[in-house]
């Protein structure tokens, strides 16, 4: 087993647990914008919390994975992998869409909150079409 093997199934398995949180929290955003009750509204902004402070680490390990197999691959691999420069916008997307998600939890927290339930079903839906595309690049290689 070579170490590039680990690195691949750590960055896949820290992506999945990255992504299974990703996919909840805007569906918590939905339901807390829809909520009236004051008890409702404070359960919600624990949950939220506590879901993006447990799946950020997750998503640094996906980061610090795909650096190692980058660079297990070496420089070569990486100036022919073009497909793999259209998934890397992909994901610095991805990053800025969770960053983003901070900023909505304070919104929240701090019951600033602007955008509709409906705003928050069709962000709902921003990385799991991100996700498509970058599992798309990955295994097709097509560029």
């Amino acid at each position: 087993m070579t170490l590039i093997l680990i690195y691949k199934a750590l960055h896949v398995f820290f992506m999945v647990a990255w992504f299974a949180g990703i996919f909840y929290l805007p569906r918590l955003f939905v339901y807390h914008a829809e909520t009236q009750s004051p008890d409702c509204d404070s359960t919600f902004k624990v949950m939220e919390r506590r879901l993006l402070y447990f799946v950020t680490p997750f998503a640094v390990l996906t980061l610090v994975f795909g650096v190692l197999l980058i660079m297990s691959y070496g420089r070569v691999w990486f100036a022919a992998s073009t497909w793999l420069h259209y998934k890397l916008i992909l994901v610095l997307f991805l990053y800025a869409y969770h960053g983003y998600c901070f900023k909505l939890l304070a919104d929240f927290k701090h019951n600033r909150n602007q955008h509709s339930p409906r705003f928050y079903r069709f962000f709902n839906e921003v990385p799991v079409l991100v996700l498509l595309v970058i599992i798309l690049l990955a295994v097709l290689k097509p560029l």
